[in-house]
């Protein structure tokens, strides 16, 4: 009895130095996203797509809802069979509702062309954030803006960066992940790229 309450003492102890030993770490994506040297050629190839196949594509809209109102518009509609005219009105409906939802629509395309060139970006600093919190010992690695409440923990933006070799800005000093309680801000490039979170 008395070596099943001395085993059970030990365990319990175990346990709780174990949960313990938990060592948390946090990082902002974001910030890191900011600090990639290839954000700034996304933001270039976001602003080519949307001029060279956005804009352009709205432009063949109105082109297009254009000539199908002067096909509807002339005289040879008297001529014309039903049917055929019947495809030219739908066909001049469904671009009249592009065309007055193209900005939401655009909206949509370029977020799309965004998170289709930043994936790559976001699998490599996470992939990076890994490794450091393996190497480091961390169990946790959670997002700085996840809690209002949380304990100190530590900052593996120095450690990913390092990771990474990206160059932290002008007065931002690395503190290699010790424990600190304020919240490090990283001037991010000044990129018109949104990121997620």
């Amino acid at each position: 009895m008395n070596k099943l309450k001395l085993f059970l003492i030990a365990a319990i102890v175990f346990i709780s130095t174990a949960a313990m030993a938990q060592k948390i770490g946090y990082i902002k994506i974001d910030d890191v996203v900011g600090l990639m040297p290839e954000v700034g050629h996304i933001d270039t190839l976001l602003q080519r797509y949307q001029q060279d196949s956005v804009n352009s594509e709205y432009g063949q809209l109105v082109r297009d809802y254009k000539y199908r109102d002067s096909i509807l518009n002339s005289k040879d509609t008297l001529t014309m069979p039903k049917s055929v005219k019947e495809q030219h009105q739908n066909a001049m409906q469904s671009l009249a509702y592009q065309i007055q939802n193209w900005q939401s629509i655009s909206q949509q395309a370029v977020q799309a062309k965004q998170q289709e060139l930043l994936d790559p970006v976001y699998r490599r600093i996470i992939t990076a954030v890994q490794e450091v919190a393996k190497e480091n010992g961390y169990t946790y690695v959670i997002t700085q803006d996840a809690f209002l409440v949380a304990p100190p923990t530590d900052n593996l933006i120095f450690l990913v960066a390092k990771k990474l070799n990206l160059k932290l800005p002008p007065g931002v000093t690395p503190n290699q992940g010790a424990n600190t309680t304020e919240k490090t801000k990283v001037e991010p490039n000044k990129t018109k790229t949104k990121t997620r979170g």
